[in-house]
């Protein structure tokens, strides 16, 4: 894959260059009830040593925020919209070194050659400007696609046509888009277009998103998050996954106040929020896209 996008050029490393580290990692990735489901090979820069000024400037890179993942499935839920899911596979890989970014790196283990470096063309995973120069990448292509960039959350793009009925919203987690459209053809066609442009792993409706379980009731028109493959593994982790189960996990006799406790919000059918109120300015902002 590297060598196909043309990720480098051989050269002979200039006098005085800092010369990036790389190394291999390998990882299992899983899905969210914590199951295997491929093993993968990255290769990653080393990232420490690369000088600020020298070899990279801005890294902020946005992601969506939990706060406009929770408005915009709610409502999902309410106007009985279509949802989808795809990974761009190696995202980092797409972004592009501008020609004042000279970043030079060591060659790949086993695949040395002479005296000569690579001079990177393309990001790789672990530079410290690789988000953003992906994001960047990601804009443009939306762009081409005739969406538009929320204000609020730079991460959340949208296209739509109140004469057509048209809607689609994009959710971006790195490589992660979430997909929440008037229709499900519509999506299909999302899906296409952006594969024209990067490679794509089509994950279907939405199930999981960061790490959350999604389990959908369409007839009751409500979308339910579960956090439990999390739980689990953190009660695993301190070995307390056999430890039995009390009605009451703490003393009844105690007395709460509004201003200790902390209530977490749940879905509605009517797509409200029922418990504490939290980001209200970014919610209303957000939820204005839609109204």
């Amino acid at each position: 894959m590297l060598k196909a996008a043309g990720t480098w050029d051989l050269v002979e490393a200039p006098k005085g260059a800092n010369v990036v580290g790389l190394k291999w990692v390998f990882r299992a990735k899983k899905d969210a009830m914590g199951k295997i489901v491929r093993y993968k090979a990255r290769l990653v820069a080393q990232g420490f040593s690369q000088i600020p000024g020298v070899d990279y400037f801005d890294m902020f890179a946005p992601v969506a925020q939990l706060a406009s993942i929770r408005a915009v499935l709610a409502f999902a839920a309410s106007e009985d919209l279509a949802t989808g899911q795809i990974n761009i596979k190696g995202a980092y890989l797409n972004g592009e070194l501008t020609d004042t970014e000279n970043i030079y790196m060591r060659q790949p283990p086993g695949y040395a050659n002479g005296l000569f470096v690579c001079k990177l063309k393309k990001t790789l995973y672990s530079l410290k400007q690789s988000g953003r120069c992906w994001y960047q990448k990601l804009v443009g292509f939306m762009t081409d696609l005739k969406f538009v960039r929320s204000e609020v959350d730079q991460a959340v793009f949208y296209r739509r046509d109140v004469g057509k009925g048209i809607l689609i919203i994009v959710l971006v987690h790195v490589d992660d888009c979430s997909i929440v459209g008037s229709s499900q053809p519509l999506i299909d066609r999302f899906k296409i277009e952006i594969e024209k442009r990067v490679e794509i792993t089509d994950l279907g409706e939405l199930h999981w998103i960061l790490g959350i379980e999604v389990k959908r009731i369409r007839e009751d028109r409500k979308i339910l998050l579960s956090q439990r493959s999390y739980i689990d593994s953190i009660l695993r982790h301190y070995g307390l996954d056999d430890i039995k189960p009390i009605s009451t996990p703490m003393d009844p006799n105690i007395r709460l106040t509004s201003g200790g406790l902390y209530c977490a919000p749940t879905f509605q059918a009517d797509s409200r929020w029922n418990g504490c109120q939290f980001h209200v300015d970014s919610m209303d902002s957000i939820w204005n896209i839609f109204g």
